[in-house]
Formats: C-alpha cells, sequence, structure tokens
C-alpha cells in the first residue's frame, strides 16, 4: 500500500501526439506518458532561475570545501605556515600586511594575515571547510530528532504527544546564544583536564552536540502538525485495518508524504547552523587557534578592522553569498515542490 503524493493536474501527464502512422496506413496513438512526483518538481525547479543559480553557488562552496586539500596542493601554501615570521619584506613594523590591500599579491592571493602573517585564501578556503561540514552534520542530527519526535508525538497522540511537547516547550523556553556559551565549555571540561590542550575533533564534536541539542525544536512542532492532518487520511486507516504496525505505518506511509517539510526545512536550517557556528568561534568558545574557521577570522578582523579592512572583506563576502544562495534555494525547493506555496 503506497500513501498518495500531490500532483499537478494538467502538467502529470504528457498528452498525446496525433498518432503516427503504421506501415499498414493505420494510424497508433501513443499512451500518454506519465510524470513522476520528483520529475515534476524537477521540472518546476529547472524552470527556476534564481533556484538554479543559487544551487550552483551552493554546490560550488561545498565543491570548495571538499577539495581543500587539493587546493592547497595546486596552490602552494597552507593555513598554518606563518609566511609574514618567514619572509620578514611581507610584514611592516607594526605587524601590518606591507603594499596595498592587505598585502594582495601574485604571491598570496587575498593578501596575509596581520600579526602572524598567515595566508589569507587559505585561511578562507579551510575555514569554509570546518564550518560548513560542522553544520552539514549538526543539522543532520537535528533534522533525525526533530522528524522523529514530531511523527512520534503527532502518530501517537495523547500522553505520548503532551509529555514530547512539555519537553520541546521547555527546551525552546533556554536562551539558545547564552546557553551555548555557557554549556561549551562545560561539554569540553568534561572531557579534557584543564592542564591539557583539546583536541580539534573534540571541540567539533562538542559544538556539534550543543548545536543539535536545541536545534530540533521548530522542525519537531512542523512535523508534528503534518503529522496530526496525515494519520486522519484514508491510507493511514486503510493500513491500520489491514494490521500494518505503528513502525510501518510511520515509515512508509506517514514519512514519505512528509519528504517536503523536511527537505525544505533542512535547506533552510543549514545557513542558520553555519551562522551558530562562526558564532560560537567569534565568542571564543568555538575552534581556537590555529584550526581555521570563518568565526574566528572575523574575531581576528574585528581587531584589526581600522588597521587592515581588507582581512574581513573576503570572508565577509563569502559567508554572505553562501548564506543568501542557501536561503534562496531553500525557498526556490519549496515552490518546485509545492507551486501553490508561493500564491
Amino acid at each position: 500500500m503506497t500513501s498518495p503524493v500531490q500532483t499537478e493536474d494538467a502538467a502529470a501527464s504528457t498528452p498525446p501526439d496525433a498518432g503516427n502512422v503504421s506501415g499498414d496506413g493505420i494510424q497508433e496513438a501513443k499512451t500518454p506518458a506519465g510524470l513522476s512526483p520528483g520529475q515534476l518538481m524537477w521540472r518546476r525547479f529547472k524552470r527556476d532561475r534564481t533556484g538554479v543559480v543559487s544551487a550552483i553557488v551552493v554546490i560550488f562552496f561545498f565543491g570548495i570545501a571538499l577539495l581543500a586539500p587539493v587546493i592547497k596542493m595546486m596552490y602552494g601554501k597552507d593555513p598554518y605556515t606563518l609566511y609574514g615570521q618567514d619572509n620578514l619584506d611581507l610584514l611592516d613594523d607594526f605587524n601590518m600586511p606591507t603594499g596595498g590591500a592587505g598585502g594582495i599579491s601574485a604571491d598570496h592571493w587575498f593578501g596575509i594575515e596581520p600579526n602572524l602573517g598567515r595566508d589569507v585564501f587559505m585561511q578562507l578556503v579551510y575555514g569554509m571547510r570546518t564550518s560548513i561540514y560542522t553544520a552539514l552534520v549538526a543539522t543532520v542530527l537535528m533534522v533525525v530528532v526533530g522528524v522523529l519526535i514530531g511523527l512520534l508525538g503527532g502518530y501517537y497522540g495523547g500522553k505520548v504527544d503532551y509529555w514530547l511537547g512539555r519537553l520541546t516547550d521547555f527546551l525552546l523556553g533556554f536562551p539558545s546564544q547564552l546557553f551555548f556559551i555557557a554549556s561549551m565549555p562545560v561539554v569540553v571540561a568534561a572531557f579534557v583536564r584543564p592542564d591539557e590542550e583539546t583536541p580539534t575533533s573534540l571541540r567539533a564534536a562538542a559544538i556539534i552536540l550543543v548545536l543539535s541539542f536545541l536545534g530540533w525544536m521548530g522542525l519537531s512542532r512542523l512535523i508534528r502538525a503534518a503529522t496530526l492532518s496525515l494519520r486522519e487520511r484514508e491510507f493511514v486507516e486503510a493500513a491500520k485495518i489491514a494490521g500494518a504496525s505503528p513502525w510501518r505505518i510511520i515509515r512508509k506511509e506517514l514519512l514519505p508524504n512528509l519528504v517536503t517539510p523536511i527537505l525544505v526545512q533542512g535547506t533552510l536550517l543549514l545557513p542558520s547552523t553555519i551562522l551558530s557556528v562562526a558564532f560560537l568561534s567569534f565568542v571564543g568558545v568555538g575552534f581556537v587557534e590555529p584550526t581555521p574557521d570563518w568565526g574566528r577570522m572575523f574575531a581576528t578582523g574585528a581587531d584589526i578592522y581600522e588597521q587592515d579592512p581588507f582581512y574581513m572583506l573576503f570572508p565577509g563576502v563569502a559567508m554572505v553569498i553562501f548564506v543568501v544562495a542557501f536561503n534562496l534555494l531553500g525557498d526556490s525547493v519549496r515552490d518546485a515542490f509545492d507551486p501553490k506555496s508561493g500564491r
């Protein structure tokens, strides 16, 4: 038994041709070819130029983050070497980049970092890699937890829905930004002694844990509301009469009809999670030296923007482009799945 999925009325099938004439002179009509919901979504998405351009930009950023080691090999520099300390001509007496525009040159495309003299281009590439993939893992956990709790509460109702709803309300009462700042040192200190250096992998795990802990509630409420509507539909009642277990109904009947809100909300969650990762590093409780990170670059730039405003230019422009493109992509995906939502 399969659950119904919305399709367009007129565009769901290809109109038949006038027909082909066979060798005997008899006209044969072609059978209309139906389009699946996925094909309809893809057709609508391809007509949206904003969505296509946004998807290209997002794929470009993910590709840069994925190929960071290859770019390092081709570029011939890395994000950790102190080039300003090795070459005294790159920094002046005040440890600011020599030349114009933050030390931009053929050797250092985006200039060099004040004080330490690291390559800004490689800092940005590896900073994107750190922020994007940390936020991606955290977003996946948010989606999984939010969908699971929303499905359970919406399908079972009663006491299950009541207590899961109260848990959601309780966590929504936390001031998220303050909780992030206060909990990160506690999570790290639980695994590392004060006299030991915290591994980058542990910091990444702590950031993912803290962000995912308070990031699933909005999606959970959305899935719960959609599940409450779907559980009264005829195909769910038929599955119950046929003897299907609750887990099978949730997995086979309800979940396929919730793909659209899950995908749309996931695309909107990721850019906000990236901003949260950058925020934690900016205030000093996320990634720290020498790990490259978008937020840590902003923290460095905030201290020297008067002496070297170009240092903030490239990471700032890159983050704005990525976040805007991902938000536009989320809107385009929503419109492609549900064309009536934009009316």
